[in-house]
Formats: structure tokens, sequence, C-alpha cells
């Protein structure tokens, strides 16, 4: 099974495209096949990293795939992208990649890279620049959820309310942990969230960069905590959400609802909410991609005879004609009352297949009358036909 292509890139689902880019080109250099000649494992991850990397670094098709999962782009990604690894690596990421790691830009005194990639390599990759804060808080965590649904709400989509139990801010303190509602400035960090460390290698000066130890990577600090919810900004709460399925979802399929999850430690952005599809069992009904099998058991008058008869579907009971001499597993074709395809207009067919039903209990009258059928040669299979042997059995029976 495909792994999530987030979980891929260790990004969340809320990342913008510079921390996508960010954390693609670390990974692309950690597992790039000619830093790791002959690791067949690490080429594996690299072809896997250039495939989440080409989804989600394209605002159509990672919409798609935050929507409906793998399903909403394809097999494979990789399958666009052509490349020797499956991918379409962008190797100006990764030459950036090794610019940040020996010393920055090609700017300044003495902070540039003693290989000179920035010169081989045309320059104007990486920037080297302090990181900077894109908001307040620390993003509320996702929220998973599994939803079940009846093939019938599959067939034509549905819309359903769901009652959630979440982090929500905090309304004594409006979601700020802070009694007074005001957060001050970390003095550690200067309000960036973080801390520097500098050292020297043979390679020139390298930067160590953490999240601050007393901010916790926010930037600012609570000095008069909110008593109800102890400075955290958020507590346990309910709510509910409606959300709009599609037609033709499968089992597995989830949906994305973005802001929807758990509220950010002081005023940090909500989680995602993802809902994924569970599909229940149809007591009548198999599904087979977008279409609906009905399995129809016949008396053996009616097979040979021809009949009318009533079936159900996913929209009610309706009417079926069989032809006279239909033969066992024949499948009957009811048009468009099967599921609502998920990626285009129309809909799957309504499959009858039809068998027929042979009674283990028979009345004397019942008996007597087949025995009467069983004389007729219009009635019992053809002689020859029935008992005509392959060559292969004929060879078996005379070499024995």
């Amino acid at each position: 099974m495909k792994r999530d292509y987030y979980e891929v890139l260790g990004v969340s689902r809320s990342a913008a495209k510079d921390e996508v880019k960010k954390a693609y080109r670390k990974l692309a250099m950690q597992y790039h096949p000619d830093r790791n000649p002959g690791n067949a494992e690490a080429e594996e991850h690299f072809k896997e990293v250039n495939e989440a990397y080409e989804v989600l670094s394209n605002d159509d098709k990672r919409r798609r795939y935050d929507q409906f999962g793998h399903a909403g782009v394809g097999s494979s990604a990789s399958s666009e992208g052509g490349g020797q690894y499956g991918g379409s690596a962008d190797f100006g990421d990764i030459f950036s990649a090794f610019s940040d790691m020996f010393g920055g830009t090609r700017s300044g005194g003495g902070g540039g890279s003693p290989f000179g990639f920035e010169d081989v390599f045309g320059g104007g990759f990486g920037s080297g620049g302090r990181r900077t804060r894109s908001e307040s808080g620390i993003r509320g965590g996702d929220l998973k959820i599994r939803l079940k649904l009846t093939l019938e709400e599959i067939a034509r989509g549905v819309e359903k309310t769901l009652k959630l139990k979440k982090q929500v801010p905090c309304e004594a303190c409006n979601g700020t942990g802070s009694k007074s509602g005001v957060l001050e400035t970390c003095q550690t960090c200067q309000g960036t969230g973080e801390v520097r460390q500098a050292s020297k290698t043979m390679f020139g000066q390298f930067v160590n960069i953490t999240a601050c130890p007393t901010c916790g990577g926010e930037g600012k600090v609570v000095k008069d905590r909110c008593t109800s919810c102890h400075g955290e900004g958020i507590k346990q709460g309910e709510t509910t959400v409606k959300v709009n399925i599609p037609a033709g979802v499968e089992d597995g399929n989830y949906l994305t609802l973005r802001g929807q999850g758990n509220a950010g430690p002081r005023g940090g952005s909500n989680g995602d909410l993802i809902v994924i599809i569970e599909e229940i069992s149809h007591k009548l009904f198999i599904r087979k991609g977008d279409d609906v099998i009905y399995n129809l058991p016949l008396g053996y008058p009616d097979m040979v005879l021809g009949t009318k008869v009533e079936v159900p579907t996913l929209e009610g009971r309706v009417k079926l004609t069989v032809p006279p001499g239909t033969q066992p597993n024949t499948m009957l074709r009811i048009g468009g009352k099967g599921i609502g395809h998920l990626k285009a207009p129309g809909r799957g067919d309504h499959l009858v297949r039809v068998n027929v039903h042979i009674p283990r209990d028979l009345s004397h009258r019942d008996k007597e009358l087949l025995k009467e059928m069983r004389k007729s040669d219009n009635l019992v299979p053809d002689e020859k036909v029935d008992h005509e042997k392959s060559f292969f059995e004929k060879a078996r029976d005379i070499f024995g």
C-alpha cells in the first residue's frame, strides 16, 4: 500500500509550498542514488520522495490528492514525471540543499561555500537567510475519523453532519492562554522562536538551528496564565461539521476538511479533519467498480420459457425480462442504475446474474413431472456433445 505523501516528505497537511520544497530537497539529497551507490532501498526512497513532491508541489494535483487520496491522482504520480527514477527531480533544489548545508549564499564576506556550488551550477538556488515565523502559536493537531456509508449513500453521494470531540479555543481567555489576553515576546529568542548555535568545522562555519526551549518555538510567552485552560488557550469541547461526500467514493478514500481539526494552543491555527470512508457490506448487492451485481435465482421452467420478474436495485425495484433459454450465470444489464462515477458524469450499471435454483425437497408429483421431462429429447443434453472427449482424454484412455 502506498504511503501518504505528506508522511513521505514529513510535513503537515497545511504545509506551505516552501516547506514542502525544503523537505523534498533534504530527502532528495539524503537518498539520491549518486550518494548511495548500489543501495536499492535508498533508490526506492528516492523514487517515493520524487513522486510525493510531484503531487504536493502542484496545486491542482495536491487539491485532488487532499480530497480523494491516491485515487485522485491516478495509480502513480510518477507515471507523468518521466526521468530515470520515475519522477521530476528538481536538481536545482538538490544543489541548493548542498549550498545550505555548507554555508549559505554567495553574498557576504566569509559565509560562502568553500566548494563553490553556486558558482558551478549558476547560483541563485539558496537563500541562506534566517527563518521567519509565518504565524503565531502552534498549529492544532489533525483529527481522523472513520465514516461508515451504505452502498445507497455511496451511489448518489450524501451530506453528513458529524459530531466531533476536539480541542476548541478557551472562551475565558479568547484562546490566548493569558488572563489579560496579552502575550509577551520571548527574551531568549527575541520572538523568532528559534535559537542558533554556531560551530566551526573544516568545511567552514556550521549553524545548528533548534526550537527555542523557553517558548517552545512560539516566540511568545504567557506571564499571567488563564486559570480555566492553564495557559494553553484550548479546552476539550464538542462541535458539529457538515461534510459532502461525492458519489463513487470507495473504502479507504478520504476527504480533508481544512481547518476543522483541533484548535492550536494560544491562537495557533486549526488542524485539519480527515474523514476516512468505510463502505458497509450490502446484504443483496456486490460492488464491482461502479457497477452493482445482484444474484437472481430462478426455477428451471423460468430459465427455459423466459419470464418477467421484479428485481431490487439501489433505487427500488424494477421489472426485468428474462429471455427464453437463458443459461446459468448469464449476466443481464440494467443501464445507469449503478454507482455514480467519482471523476466523471454518469453512473455504472446494475448487473443481474441469473442462476437456476435446484430445489432440495420435491413432492411426488414434481418428481413424476421431472421424470416425464427427462424422456424428452429437447430437454436433455445432446449425447454426442455431452460425451465428446478432448484429445488428451482420448490419449489418456488409450495409454492408460
